[in-house]
């Protein structure tokens, strides 16, 4: 149900910026500058299901093309016996080949802790604290909602390995930290 939701919301913004592409290409000029939150849907390969993550964003336009942006979210993943909290602080380049459409790349810093269930088999590990770097891509779409406000979803892979220390007696090198994570925002303050 959640899924088809997020799908229905990404179809209706698609559709809204056909509506919208007639608009001309420089709507938003070089130099502004928005900031707000945004929430995610977000599924790592070998986690028990999917999550909803939060976080703040922020975006400069500087050119017409070319834009940078600057995330930070809170998501965790639930596994058999563990739980990884994760901060991922990530940096982006957006290109604009349209001017609703954007590809997104970067990476960023995940500061992720893992805590053991009390009951774990294992129960003598001591809960564990690792900053690996991931990269990720993917694609979206921008809607302007009014001079200063705009309206963002996109999806994106994030390519992530968990390297935590002394941990070679489970099976937790072997777990499958990527994740894609479908994200809807507003962002206020461009003009």
């Amino acid at each position: 149900m959640l899924r088809k939701l997020i799908m229905l919301m990404m179809i209706g913004i698609i559709f809204f910026t056909v509506d919208n592409f007639s608009q001309k290409r420089d709507d938003v000029e070089a130099g502004n500058i928005g900031i707000g939150p945004q929430v995610g849907y977000q599924r790592s390969g070998d986690a028990d299901a999917g999550r909803f993550m939060f976080g703040a964003v922020m975006r400069a336009k500087l050119s017409v093309a070319f834009g940078v942006e600057a995330s930070i979210n809170y998501r965790q993943d639930v596994y058999e016996n563990w739980t990884v909290r994760t901060w991922p602080v990530m940096l982006s380049a957006l290109f604009y080949p349209f001017p609703q459409f954007y590809a997104v790349a970067g990476g960023g810093w995940h500061h992720s802790t893992i805590d053991f269930d009390p009951g774990f088999q294992q129960a003598d590990l001591a809960d564990q604290t690792s900053n690996p770097f991931g990269w990720h891509i993917g694609g979206g779409a921008e809607v302007p909602l009014g001079e200063s406000v705009r309206l963002f979803g996109d999806v994106r892979y994030v390519f992530l390995d968990y390297n935590f220390d002394d941990l070679d007696d489970i099976p937790l090198s072997e777990m499958e930290s990527n994740f894609y994570v479908i994200s809807v925002g507003i962002i206020f303050g461009f003009e």
